[in-house]
């Protein structure tokens, strides 16, 4: 095996500095998502944010930064022994910069609408959780147990995300009236949907079976031009009984176009079936989680 250089300490630099910015862009967006909308709609979320919302109403002398980085310390702790001690330094400043950005950043946001509120409020707290977990880190909070989740289990991020939100808002649900809480279910659907698109959606994997008697030019395709691996399987035509050879590869979202217009040029009636996959462990077409 030949051993990977190591980086330089320019791209050590620039790496940090990426991070750190995807951290701060993040919080100002969620940051922009709880001033602007949620705490002046009076709406409610999830997670430890909710847990937060929830005590800033109860007792607004107490700053939501300063209740939300309290919540979390036993988080870190979870972050700290079972994810990786580079996560949790990222998640700390992660944490931080999400509070300053609570507490520095109030642009108000007109919007009338309610529903529109919730979906806008969804958005930005998405985008900007999504970017924050694009980083080496997390903004504390839910974010931290959803990597952990993944991790170990291979759940996804929206996933776990959404459920323990819901299961939050069900709660306080005796604590508010009804449209509030059918508001925040808005809300947390449409963030966990975007967390998932922002971190996932460019770094999906698709497993792609071929059937076509031109299957040596397209497996060469696949190898030259694409540059990704592919395995011919031996199979027989259930109705024919004819032999066939089938390629089975897997490649990357931004690659799936160029491979199918090869495809029609090759042979338009090859036989194609393009499926989404879960998780892909491989150092070249790997998806693996980067914390």
């Amino acid at each position: 095996m030949i051993a990977q250089p190591l980086p330089s300490p320019r791209d050590r630099a620039l790496d940090i500095l990426w991070n750190l910015l995807l951290i701060a862009a993040g919080s100002m967006l969620t940051g922009l998502s709880i001033n602007g909308i949620l705490i002046p709609k009076g709406f409610v979320s999830g997670g430890v944010t909710g847990i937060a919302l929830i005590i800033h109403h109860l007792l607004p002398e107490i700053t939501f930064g300063a209740i939300y980085l309290l919540i979390n310390i036993p988080l870190y702790i979870l972050a700290y022994k079972n994810v990786g001690r580079r996560f949790f330094i990222y998640s700390v400043v992660g944490v931080c910069a999400f509070s300053a950005a609570v507490s520095l950043v109030h642009i108000p946001v007109h919007l009338d609408d309610k529903i529109l509120a919730a979906l806008l409020a969804g958005i930005l707290f998405g985008a900007g959780s999504g970017i924050i977990l694009r980083s080496y880190g997390s903004a504390g909070g839910v974010d931290i147990l959803s990597v952990w989740l993944l991790k170990r289990f291979s759940i996804s991020l929206g996933n776990t995300i959404l459920a323990i939100n819901v299961l939050v808002v069900v709660m306080i649900g005796c604590l508010y009236p009804l449209e509030v809480v059918l508001y925040a279910a808005i809300f947390q659907f449409v963030a966990t949907r975007v967390v998932n698109l922002v971190v996932t959606g460019l770094s999906q994997r698709k497993a792609v079976f071929i059937i076509s008697p031109q299957w040596q030019e397209i497996s060469q395709v696949i190898l030259s031009d694409i540059r990704r691996g592919v395995t011919v399987l031996e199979g027989k035509g259930g109705y024919s009984g004819q032999q066939e050879h089938i390629l089975y590869a897997v490649i990357t979202f931004r690659e799936i176009g160029v491979l199918k217009r090869a495809i029609q040029q090759i042979d338009p009636n090859a036989f194609v079936v393009v499926s989404d996959t879960m998780e892909v462990m491989n150092y070249r077409i790997g998806n693996q989680p980067h914390w």
